[in-house]
């Protein structure tokens, strides 16, 4: 059994039951190096300074600063910091239920498992769980995670339910300013009707094994390489080139020569599968 990250309540109303969160996802198992003197291969660790006498300054001398101008600081000792530190009841109070899919994806943050943490939970848990799912609801609640007041989402998932914590609305930034600058366009005709062949010919279901991190792949070749005593060469990177006609490439793409519509009898180019995921150096 993984260990919990928390343990607390879940509440509805006057509808209680202990439950405990486990880490969705980690990037514990990734590679991880150490940063090392080249001349002695021993570790090197990294250290405070002053920023204008370069001396090392211990931890116990350590404070926060808040910037209020150039060189210019709002000095705040530890107890002070923990006195902002929200109380805790351990509770995960329900306050709403929305529509499952009610919500915008760029507000959610990190995702955890959440089952019941006793047996005496179990009919509380799973009647919350399939009443979310007879509805198809999910649940907003609220509580003190890691020292701060998070705002959590809960959704049903298989015989459990999932927690994913949510941004605040001051950390989410306008998509405003990313798209500001695609002028409006209208896209019809023959170049639609391609797009949409092409889409239909790439028709998948997502397997999570069919798609490796192929930089942790070649890291951990890399390694064994080196253990065994081989000459590392970078490889070389090719370009990416230049698309000259949209329309062309559209063509190309969905295998249907000049002149031809969708409409026809296209050619339609095999579909390669995803390669395997490798295995990971041991």
């Amino acid at each position: 059994m993984p260990r919990a990250n928390w343990k607390g309540f879940l509440k509805i109303a006057e509808l209680s039951c202990p439950v405990a969160l486990y880490t969705a996802a980690s990037t514990s198992d990734r590679i991880a190096f150490h940063t090392l003197n080249r001349a002695t291969g021993h570790r090197v660790r990294r250290q405070y300074v002053d920023s204008e006498t370069g001396k090392p300054v211990e931890s116990e001398d350590q404070v926060k600063g808040y910037e209020i101008g150039s060189d210019d600081y709002v000095v705040l000792e530890p107890d002070e910091v923990a006195s902002a530190v929200p109380a805790s009841d351990k509770t995960l109070s329900i306050e709403a239920f929305v529509k499952s899919d009610a919500f915008d994806d760029v507000y959610l943050d990190k995702t955890y498992y959440l089952s019941p943490s006793d047996a005496s939970a179990n009919e509380v848990f799973d009647l919350v769980r399939e009443g979310m799912q007879t509805t198809q609801s999910a649940a907003l609640a609220r509580t003190v995670l890691f020292r701060r007041m998070r705002t959590v989402l809960i959704r049903p998932h298989g015989k459990g339910l999932i927690a994913t914590t949510l941004n605040f609305d001051y950390e989410v930034r306008s998509a405003k300013d990313a798209f500001n600058s695609i002028p409006a366009m209208k896209i019809s005709g023959e170049m639609l009707d391609l797009a949409k062949h092409i889409i239909g010919t790439k028709k998948g279901t997502f397997d999570p094994e069919h798609y490796d991190d192929r930089y942790e792949a070649a890291l951990a070749d890399l390694v064994k390489a080196k253990m065994e005593g081989k000459t590392i060469k970078a490889p070389k990177r090719a370009g990416a080139g230049n698309v000259v006609d949209l329309m062309q490439a559209l063509r190309e793409s969905a295998g249907v020569s000049a002149g031809k519509t969708t409409g026809g009898k296209d050619r339609k180019k095999p579909v390669k599968k995803p390669a395997a995921a490798q295995k990971k150096a041991s």
